[in-house]
């Protein structure tokens, strides 16, 4: 019988989340409460959601392990409370998420992988830190990930994180501090309830590859092997990524992005005006809030032409990071 969770879901979808993720229709609510039943031994922790829904995504992200579950979700509202400057004012239109998300941080490609995985993109260059700082854009990135995990399909199929390094400077990376780069691994790696397929590095630097002697410690082994640094080598991103999903700036057959795109997306087709967007974090974290909202935001497709990237076949630390 099937779920009313399971509700608008293919079923190839929902066959996927029994294959992988261990995700059984006849148990599923069961393993729900299951997971809700043991807030009460983290009073400590303010559990803001605790719906069906809310606890489902959780499930899906630690393929339905009970315990783990339930550590990611007190992991995600404990790291809510420790950065509290963080999420006061979690919401689109506050001003250093429009700004970050309008200089496109990050970009989200219409088009899924062939695996159906959503592709979030950055290009790392772009980051003008005279008008963001380095907090805001990983705010902007975990609303928008707020967002689209709001889809089961998503939670299902998954993520795919593409960083573009080129041009991409010493005086930028010198930003990078090892305390800031810990809090965006714990936001995202140890808080977040998504399955990240895989984080693909191209053109990235040789202080890129220093780098990660800093934030090595705080990857978990599963992070490391999904970690993938393609340098200037398209073809072994495309081994993993097919061309058919990426734009021309990574040699894909798809128009260049424009980044205003999920800008566009997120505020509306008026995203310069200072016009109030209603997807708050209080919002994020009741029964049923911005659901609406969410099902009204258009997209907005780029008018740029189709570019051409030419592909090399050097090899630079392809292949995931050991």
């Amino acid at each position: 019988m099937m779920s009313p969770l399971h509700s608008g879901l293919s079923v190839e979808t929902t066959e996927k989340a029994r294959l992988e993720l261990n995700e059984n229709p006849e148990t599923l609510h069961h393993d729900i409460q299951q997971v809700r039943d043991m807030i009460v031994t983290r009073p400590d922790i303010g559990f803001l959601r605790t719906d069906d829904d809310f606890i489902l995504r959780f499930l899906r992200a630690r393929k339905f392990d009970q315990v783990e579950t339930f550590r990611l979700l007190a992991q995600y509202f404990q790291f809510r409370q420790q950065n509290l400057d963080m999420f006061q004012s979690f919401k689109v239109d506050d001003p250093g998420i429009k700004r970050a998300l309008i200089d496109g941080f990050p970009g989200v490609l219409e088009t899924p992988d062939q695996h159906g995985r959503k592709i979030l993109i950055l290009f790392a260059s772009n980051w003008d830190q005279s008008r963001n700082s380095f907090i805001d854009i990983l705010r902007a990135l975990l609303l928008s990930l707020e967002v689209l995990i709001e889809k089961p399909e998503q939670q299902i199929h998954g993520f795919l994180l593409l960083i573009d390094w080129s041009d991409f400077s010493f005086k930028q990376a010198s930003k990078l501090t090892p305390n800031i780069l810990k809090l965006a691994i714990e936001g995202l790696q140890d808080s977040f309830p998504a399955r990240f397929g895989g984080i693909h590095f191209v053109n990235q630097p040789w202080f890129i590859h220093a780098m990660f002697t800093i934030i090595r410690p705080f990857l978990k082994d599963k992070t490391r092997k999904r970690i993938y640094l393609h340098g200037n080598n398209l073809n072994s991103l495309h081994q993993l990524i097919q061309p058919e999903s990426l734009p021309s700036e990574f040699g894909g057959m798809l128009p260049p992005y424009d980044t205003s795109t999920w800008a566009r997306t997120m505020l509306g087709p008026d995203y310069n005006d200072e016009t109030e967007y209603t997807l708050t974090y209080d919002a994020l974290h009741v029964r049923g809030g911005g659901g609406e909202d969410k099902e009204r935001m258009r997209r907005s497709q780029s008018a740029a032409e189709a570019g051409s990237l030419r592909q090399t076949d050097r090899d630079m630390c392809t292949g995931p990071l050991d």
